[in-house]
């Protein structure tokens, strides 16, 4: 009729409303994939789905799940092509075939700033100074030249993960960055252990929590962009370090510098940058990004899209199990007649550990467990390698999913939907075209 506006609906709005409906619009299909509906997903791919009949009902592409449009790529001095997912403030991505290093560069490590990105520091780093006060014997300000001279200085390979990685599989969407899997890092950090710091400091029976805050202002200049803090037997753990070096070198400015603590397996909400004091603490602490459903998580499920003060929810703790696949990068083209393709990547579980890793190329209806290595060290990833037969060309998607040491496996649709959209694992899937 005149005046009317055609509103055009993306795929996912239409599976999210009604996916038998969708199927039925977008494919011609009611029910399992064949006959015309089968020709049609086959011509949009341009290729042959040889394992149509294992897909599941409502079944999406992932080469097409994600849109036509190409991700806005980072631009930056010392930094690689991350995918930029916010502007103010600056978070960007890093792809999962950037992530094939068993350390992860610096330059390949993914951003993610909270508020201003402050001045650089213009002194000696080593005349930066950290205090520790609140519930201690001795309140402490050590420069990390002192640090460095006073406490034992260790060398780990640490993951650190953004609490929303995986926010993007959510269904409803869900407020914050729509992250895929690539929040992630291996890096090699170089510190002093911030137990050893604490114990120095003479820690009251009163000290049950930590409350952390670095230099960088909230874009409104109005306090602190992010202050997060955590139960002191994580403070407390070997792996939670005060770093000052990264990969051997000082850490760059965009990630921290000059001193920034590091809590591995827990939301990098924590891993405090630009780090100058802690709080230990009698209640839980009180800062910007906690309280609400601020990095918590819901301890009963709720209603997916619905609204929740966070009033019961509970604080995210250890990152539940995930993995990425790192040498065949979504939508990957290989040549006709290809029958056997190298997969490798790598997994990890927050606080534990991975103890088998299984991939697949026809939707899921069989599995492969692939050789999953050992953690160089607590808290560092775990590498996986593999090889997958495919039958013959066309259109297939590999998916590969983790089981953490006791017995949790990725689901294959994201769990316990909550409105910032913490712990999403989902099993992954990278599309690839042969021939």
């Amino acid at each position: 009729m005149p005046g009317h506006k055609t509103h055009e609906r993306s795929l996912e709005e239409l599976y999210r409303d009604d996916p038998e409906r969708a199927d039925a619009l977008v494919w011609g299909r009611r029910g399992a994939l064949k006959g015309a509906a089968l020709a049609a997903m086959g011509a949009s791919l341009g290729a042959a789905i040889p394992f149509a009949r294992n897909a599941p009902p409502g079944f999406v592409p992932a080469a097409m799940a994600q849109g036509s449009g190409g991700p806005q790529l980072l631009r930056m001095d010392g930094k690689a092509q991350l995918i930029v997912l916010g502007e103010r403030p600056l978070v960007a991505e890093t792809p999962e075939h950037m992530l094939d290093d068993d350390v992860t560069p610096a330059d390949k490590f993914f951003i993610r700033n909270n508020g201003q990105i402050p001045d650089p520091f213009t002194g000696d780093p080593r005349s930066w100074k950290i205090t520790i006060e609140g519930e201690v014997n001795n309140r402490l300000e050590l420069t990390l030249g002192e640090l460095e001279s006073r406490f034992e200085v260790v060398t780990r390979r640490l993951q650190m993960e953004c609490g929303g990685n995986g926010r993007a599989a959510f269904n409803p969407q869900t407020s914050g960055n729509q992250w895929g899997n690539g929040a992630i890092s291996n890096c090699e950090w170089t510190g002093v252990r911030l137990r050893d710091v604490l114990r120095a400091a003479g820690l009251k029976e009163t000290g049950r929590y930590t409350g952390h805050h670095g230099v960088d202002n909230h874009l409104s200049a109005q306090g602190p962009a992010i202050s997060r803090g955590m139960r002191i037997a994580k403070a407390m753990d070997e792996d939670s370090i005060i770093a000052f070096r990264m990969n051997g070198q000082p850490i760059p400015h965009i990630h921290g510098a000059p001193a920034r603590l590091i809590i591995p397996g827990w939301p990098g909400s924590l891993s405090q940058k630009w780090f100058n004091r802690i709080e230990i603490l009698a209640e839980p602490h009180r800062g910007r990004g906690m309280g609400g459903t601020s990095y918590r998580l819901p301890v009963r499920p709720i209603v997916p899209g619905s609204r929740n003060d966070g009033r019961d929810f509970a604080d995210m703790e250890s990152m539940p199990v995930r993995s990425v696949l790192t040498n065949i990068a979504h939508g990957t083209r290989l040549p006709a007649g290809t029958r056997e393709v190298e997969v490798r990547g790598a997994a990890w579980a927050g606080d534990l550990t991975v103890r088998a890793m299984h991939v697949s190329v026809d939707f899921g209806a069989t599995w492969q467990e692939v050789t999953l290595g050992q953690p160089h060290n607590r808290h560092a990833w775990q590498r996986w390698t593999g090889r997958v037969r495919l039958p013959s060309d066309g259109y297939f998607e590999i998916w590969y999913r983790a089981t953490d040491s006791e017995g949790r496996m990725q689901p294959h649709a994201p769990a316990n939907w909550n409105p910032q959209g913490y712990g999403a694992n989902p099993v992954s899937r990278a599309a690839i075209l042969v021939g």
